[in-house]
């Protein structure tokens, strides 16, 4: 077979791949109307284009290359949460929903051509490092990050276990860049964490939305009452701070374990199936309906929203807080044959009384400045709204019950949104009667 015949072969094989990618996106259409047919005359300029690298470009290029690259340009010029996921990338992805995974432990962006910190997930090696949210990676064991591809960077993060990687990273209250240098290992992450902060009073934080969540939120529950010489707590205290999300259905169970019935979340999205989707609580007898504090923050996203949102529309609970991140929408994962897959947003979703949070957050009942905030060296925390291509966010109704009363530090806690929660959790009943 000569060099010609092989260069028409894989441009053709390529131009099937995309045509029959396309094709499946249609569902049942049995040929392109309307503007669709755009999509099929602009192949032959992709093809073309292909052509053109297999026969001049200095190197040989792999068709696999080629054709992934292609796919992760179409993705990643959607939005912020669309992604290609080859399959080394899916595989660890599958990983973390299980609550394990390689790596140091954040949740990362881009942002101004730079990864950003969006969380360093609790007791991780990033974490302990001293890594936090807002940060900027500027340099990963020395290279330069600008403009590189959020793939490519989990890529130089991700390593052997008990190899350090050096970040890079630049900081608002640091003069110049500083260096972390951080131990990668297996990551474990502890879905649900519980103590009791003083006799009857438990405190519950939830550190990522994982398959096990709602399994591991009734055993703290029921441990509560056990470590409170068996008597009902009085009031619980919900920590979903710098909680950067998960499984939907999970962040739903959680919800429902909290609430006797009602609408907890509804999705809109162009399928029909995606469109009016609602997920409701159900009664049961291991619920929860005591007294309830929720803690969040910036860092906290997605999944730890639903909750927050849902709580706060029916004022079972006081949301207590600063303004979350701003994630509402859904992105569904769609295998592929070679064990990639595409990772794409197809929906938003919406609290109870019809919210978007998307780039906007939940407000807090009550807004209490985070301790990174308050301290010399302030860091702005990055959100949904400053990702580049996030989704705009909805003209949606004023929230009465969410516009949030400032207050001002005067506990000696060093943790003054857990010391304000606490405190709103003893003086409940006279709350609930104002």
């Amino acid at each position: 077979m000569t060099k010609r015949i092989k260069v028409s072969l894989s441009v053709a094989l390529v131009a099937i791949f995309i045509l029959g990618f396309l094709i499946g996106a249609q569902g049942k259409k049995t040929g392109p109307a309307g503007d669709d047919k755009e999509i099929y005359q602009y192949l032959k300029t992709f093809s073309d284009v292909i052509d053109i690298v297999k026969k001049n470009y200095v190197e040989n290029v792999k068709d696999r290359e080629i054709v992934y690259a292609a796919i992760k340009g179409i993705l990643e010029s959607l939005d912020a949460h669309s992604s290609f996921l080859p399959p080394d990338m899916y595989k660890d992805m599958q990983s973390e929903t299980k609550g394990e995974f390689g790596g140091i432990g954040i949740e990362i962006t881009i942002k101004d051509g730079f990864p950003t910190v969006i969380t360093p997930i609790e007791d991780t090696p990033a974490y302990k490092a001293g890594v936090k949210a807002g940060d900027h990676i500027i340099k990963i064991d020395g290279k330069p990050t600008k403009n590189m591809s959020l793939m490519d960077v989990v890529k130089m993060i991700r390593g052997a276990k008990g190899k350090p990687v050096i970040l890079t990273i630049a900081r608002e209250g640091l003069a110049a860049p500083k260096d972390f240098r951080v131990i990668r290992d297996v990551i474990v992450v502890k879905s649900v964490k519980y103590k009791m902060l003083e006799d009857d009073y438990g405190y519950i934080r939830i550190v990522q939305f994982q398959e096990k969540t709602s399994r591991d939120l009734d055993n703290a529950l029921k441990e509560l009452v056990r470590m409170n010489k068996n008597k009902a707590v009085k009031g619980v205290l919900l920590d979903l701070r710098n909680d950067p999300g998960g499984l939907l259905e999970q962040a739903v169970e959680v919800s429902d374990k909290f609430l006797t019935d009602g609408l907890i979340v509804y999705m809109e999205g162009r399928k029909k199936e995606d469109r009016g989707m609602k997920f409701y609580a159900r009664r049961d007898n291991s619920d929860y309906l005591g007294p309830l504090v929720v803690l969040v923050n910036e860092g906290s996203a997605s999944a730890s929203e639903i909750v927050a949102g849902a709580l706060q529309d029916y004022k079972r609970a006081v949301v207590v807080g600063s303004k979350t991140f701003g994630k509402g929408s859904v992105q569904t994962v769609f295998p592929l044959g070679d064990g990639s897959a595409v990772r794409l947003t197809t929906a938003k979703y919406y609290t109870p009384k019809g919210r978007s949070i998307q780039a906007q957050g939940i407000t807090p009942d009550i807004l209490v400045d985070s301790n990174v905030e308050r301290g010399k060296n302030k860091i702005t925390p990055i959100k949904e709204k400053d990702l580049s291509k996030h989704i705009e966010p909805e003209k949606t109704r004023k929230d009465e019950g969410a516009e949030g009363k400032n207050q001002e530090k005067n506990g000696e806690s060093d943790d003054f949104q857990l010391y304000m929660g606490l405190q709103i959790l003893k003086g409940w009943e006279a709350l609930r009667g104002k």
